[in-house]
Parts: structure tokens; C-alpha cells; sequence
């Protein structure tokens, strides 16, 4: 009986007689890595995500507002994490699609007589998804760097933070990987996206009620308060190891897939005991080891801010802010010039204290409510600035200016202090119609209404909201040289909206000599 024989699989590229050399099996993962990124670019998925979170990123830059103009850079840096949250979606999707390829066409068993062995395959494909990665941490490039050059800009970002959107899509092209090794099913990704977000949004809530196991989640995001930044050494997060657990997830994920794939190696198993300790440093780190330092620090510069802040002296007033905003000092005395300038008697020349001020009471970048001053001449100024926090601001200098304390809007001024506020704060800008309009929490320029400041905001009856308007439409020569005529009745509690209307020279509304705001 003849007996029949397999010819051994020889590999063209490697002469008879010679093992592959170590060269030669890296340039064949890298070979198959690169030929995989370009299946994955075809793939309409990616490129239709890819492409919607470009144009997120383009129309978050193009349609922005005042405040834009000075952003504070340790808020841009966690801004653009979530961007790309559906196109790491459709990477892991197409990733693990790609990697079941050969299962779904039933040429799987074909693979067992190449030279290239499996785990070699599987770490090819991990490879492929470094390129999306990197084309992600261009767009957050782009978009911080483009923040970070604007003339206003505040403070300043964290790498940790600006690391964590390129490496969420590895992670994500590495679980693709991961899950079609360990579960060689089409259904797993879809579950394990599901299953992902809820744990994502559960550990996120978790970290921002300041649970430090809640940073076990890939992405942490601060909840949307409403409140305004504080500085960066009050975040408390811990946002460097954060980056480092993420990249320990993506190598044990990595070493995991290729555990599953036969990747039996010393080189395999020592990057494994190397992934796993970066990934416990990154968890270790994340630990809080000073909270009551951080608590303490954030008390100081909520009750005490002075302690940690610095002043600078422009024309006679005293600014005093945050390392982080010392920048901005020079634009609140700018404002401040300009009301000032349209007061009259000692009140265009009285010195002011002009100071940064925010409330962790409630919690970090929480809506908080700022305790106006009861000492004449000092004027509160937040953390945001740019769009409505100038007029607002020139509301809150222009109320110490007129009444002499900030606090004085808790009175029922139903007088013609509020006018002359308003025309301090209003009639010096380049369109105090619109902006008279936009300080006011109604958006209107009839009736009653609540015109914001930094701390309490002002009151204004129907009746003042008239003589406002009316004097905001006068020349403006004309209606300054008015309101500086007649400083003394106009800043008196004793003067009738009325009688405020007839000293600058406009229709007396009527019924404004009663205290109606309706």
C-alpha cells in the first residue's frame, strides 16, 4: 500500500533551510496591518462617523458665542472628549466585523497553513486601529490648539485630559478585537456597546459626586451644572493617571486578544504582567490621597480668595483674580473706565476693588449663588468673561458707582438710581439698545423686568425700563451730559422715575411717580 505524504508549507519569501527571521515576521504584521487600516478607511461606518464628528468639531468652532472669545482652557480640555464617543462606537464594530471575517466566510481553517501565526494575525489587527486613533488626537489638536491661540484664553489644559479621546477609539478598536476572540459572535458588540454606556453613565455619576471608583469608567465627565470654571488645582482630577489606566486597558486588552489567539510567547506573557501594572498604577493614582487638602483649598478660595490671589493697581482701582486670569485683568479695567467715565461728581473718580470670585459650597462648577458685598467700592467678578458677562459686569460697577455698595439692588430701588445704573452700564458700549436687551433675563426692552449681575440682579419696574430706553436712543453727547448735570438727583433715593425722566429730557411714562413695576 503507498502511503501519501504532505509537502510542509514553505514560505516563498524565506529561503530553503532558514527559519523566518524576527525582521521579516514584523514586517509581515506590519504588511497586514496597514493592508486592514485600509479596509477598515472603506468601511461606511467609519467614514460616515469619522465625518460627522469633523463636522461637530467645525461648527462647534464656527458658531460660538461672546463668552468663546475667552475660554477657559481647563474646560476646553474635557470639551472635546465627548466628541468622538460614535465614531470609537463604529471602530469597534468594524474592527470586530474584520476580525470575524474569515469565521463569516468559513475560510478560517484556511489560515492554518500560512506561516503567519494567529496571534500575529491578531495583533496585525490591532495595529490597524492605531491610525484612527491618531487622526482623532489631530482633530483634538486642532481644536484645543485653536482655542488655546485665542488672545483671551484662560489657564491652561491638561495632556491627561486631551489624551483621553485618542486613546477612548483604541480602546475601542482593541475591544472590537478583544470580544472576536473571546465571543466570535456578530450580536456581542452591539450588547456590549449597551452594556458599556450604562456602566460609562453610572461611573461617570458616580466620579462627579466624587466616588473615586467612579474614574474606573473610560471617559469621565463633569454633569452640565450650569456653574461656572474654577481654577485648575481645585478640579481634583486626577487626569494624568487617568490617561495612564486607559492605556493599561488598551495593552491588556491587547494581550488578552492575543492570549486567546495562541500568543504564547515570553514576549506575550511579559507584556501582559507589564499591562497589568500599568493599568494598577493608573488605578492606584486615581485613589484621592489628600482630600482634605483639596477640600481645604477649595474653602480658601471660595471664603478667603485673597489668600491665593494676586492685585494689580490700573488708574486708581485695584483688580485683583486667580493665577489663571490675570490676563483678563486688563479687560475688567477697561470696562470699569468706561462706566466710570459717564459718572459724574466723585463718582468718576472713586476707586474700586475689583475682585474674582467663585462658591464650591455646592460642589465644583456648580450654580451657586455669590453674596454680593456690603462694603463700598468693592465690585464681584466671576470666572467666565466674554458675551453678557461684560454688560453684567458693568451692571455690577455701575450699581457700587451709583448706589456705593453692591448690595444695594436687595432694596426696592423704585427711584431713578436704577436709570442711572443702567445708562452707566449701557451707554458707553458700541449697540446699548441690543445690549440692554441681552443683560436683561426676559430678552426685552418693554415692561418690568430682571437685569443680571454677578451677584444680585437688578430690578427693573416698567416705568425705569421706559426712561432707559428712551435715554438709550438720545444722542449720546446729549444724554451723558445730562446724566452728569443732574448726578446728584439721579443717584438719590428721594428722585421719582418721573421727575429722573424729566431731568434728562425724555416723555415721562405714565403713572411713574407711584412705585408700580407693572
Amino acid at each position: 500500500m503507498s502511503r501519501t505524504t504532505t509537502a510542509p508549507v514553505v514560505d516563498p519569501a524565506v529561503p530553503a533551510g532558514e527559519p523566518p527571521r524576527a525582521g521579516r515576521r514584523t514586517a509581515a504584521v506590519l504588511a497586514l496591518a496597514r493592508f486592514e487600516a485600509r479596509e477598515l478607511l472603506v468601511q461606511i461606518q467609519i467614514l460616515l462617523f469619522f465625518a460627522l464628528y469633523v463636522l461637530l468639531v467645525v461648527l462647534r468652532m464656527t458658531f460660538q458665542e461672546g463668552m468663546d472669545a475667552y475660554p477657559v482652557l481647563n474646560t476646553v480640555d474635557r470639551a472635546v472628549q465627548s466628541s468622538p464617543l460614535l465614531f470609537a462606537i463604529a471602530v469597534l464594530v468594524c474592527t470586530n466585523a474584520a476580525a470575524l471575517r474569515s469565521r463569516k466566510n468559513r475560510t478560517a481553517d484556511q489560515f492554518d497553513v500560512l506561516a503567519m501565526e494567529p496571534w500575529r494575525r491578531t495583533a496585525a489587527r490591532v495595529l490597524s486601529v492605531i491610525p484612527f486613533a491618531a487622526l482623532t488626537a489631530v482633530v483634538v489638536a486642532v481644536e484645543y490648539t485653536r482655542e488655546a491661540l485665542k488672545p483671551g484664553a484662560i489657564g491652561h489644559g491638561s495632556l491627561g485630559e486631551l489624551a483621553v479621546a485618542p486613546l477612548m477609539v483604541l480602546l475601542a478598536g482593541v475591544l472590537g478585537v478583544l470580544l472576536a476572540r473571546a465571543l466570535p459572535s456578530g450580536f456581542v458588540p452591539i450588547l456590549f456597546v449597551v452594556a458599556f454606556y450604562l456602566a460609562t453613565v453610572v461611573l461617570s455619576t458616580l466620579a462627579d459626586e466624587g466616588t473615586w471608583w467612579g474614574w474606573l469608567s473610560p471617559i469621565v465627565l463633569t454633569a452640565e451644572t450650569g456653574g461656572d470654571p474654577v481654577p485648575s488645582d481645585l478640579l481634583g482630577r486626577p487626569a494624568g493617571w487617568h490617561a495612564l489606566y486607559m492605556l493599561g486597558l488598551c495593552a491588556v486588552g491587547t494581550c488578552g486578544a492575543l492570549l486567546l489567539s495562541g500568543g504564547r510567547t515570553r514576549a506575550v506573557k511579559a507584556a501582559t504582567a507589564l499591562a497589568l501594572a500599568i493599568t494598577a498604577a493608573g488605578v492606584i493614582g486615581q485613589v484621592p490621597h489628600d482630600t482634605a487638602g483639596l477640600a481645604e483649598a477649595r474653602r480658601t478660595a471660595s471664603e478667603t480668595p485673597e489668600k491665593v490671589q494676586s492685585c494689580k493697581e490700573y488708574d486708581g482701582s485695584t483688580y485683583c483674580s486667580f493665577p489663571e486670569w490675570t490676563g483678563v485683568r486688563d479687560d475688567w479695567a477697561a470696562v470699569v473706565g468706561r462706566v466710570r467715565s459717564l459718572a459724574g461728581g466723585t463718582a468718576a473718580d472713586t476707586a474700586l476693588t475689583v475682585s474674582q470670585r467663585i462658591d464650591t459650597s455646592s460642589g465644583v462648577e456648580a450654580d451657586a449663588y455669590l453674596e454680593p458685598y456690603s462694603t463700598p467700592g468693592r465690585v464681584t467678578v466671576g470666572t467666565r468673561w466674554g458675551g453678557n458677562r461684560i454688560p453684567e459686569f458693568a451692571v455690577g460697577v455701575a450699581t457700587v458707582l451709583v448706589a456705593g455698595r453692591e448690595d444695594a439692588t436687595v432694596e426696592d430701588m423704585c427711584d431713578a438710581r436704577p436709570v442711572a445704573i443702567m445708562w452707566l452700564a449701557l451707554g458707553g458700549g458700541p449697540t446699548p439698545m441690543d445690549t440692554f436687551q441681552h443683560v436683561r433675563l426676559d430678552d426685552s426692552t418693554t415692561g418690568s423686568g430682571i437685569v443680571l449681575a454677578p451677584t444680585d440682579s437688578l430690578q427693573l419696574t416698567a416705568h425705569q425700563t421706559d426712561v432707559v430706553r428712551e435715554l438709550l436712543q438720545r444722542p449720546r453727547a446729549e444724554a451723558a451730559a445730562r446724566v452728569k448735570a443732574h448726578w446728584t438727583e439721579l443717584t438719590s433715593a428721594a428722585t421719582t422715575t418721573a421727575q429722573a425722566a424729566k431731568l434728562l429730557g425724555v416723555p415721562v411714562p405714565k403713572g411713574a411717580e407711584s412705585c408700580d413695576a407693572s
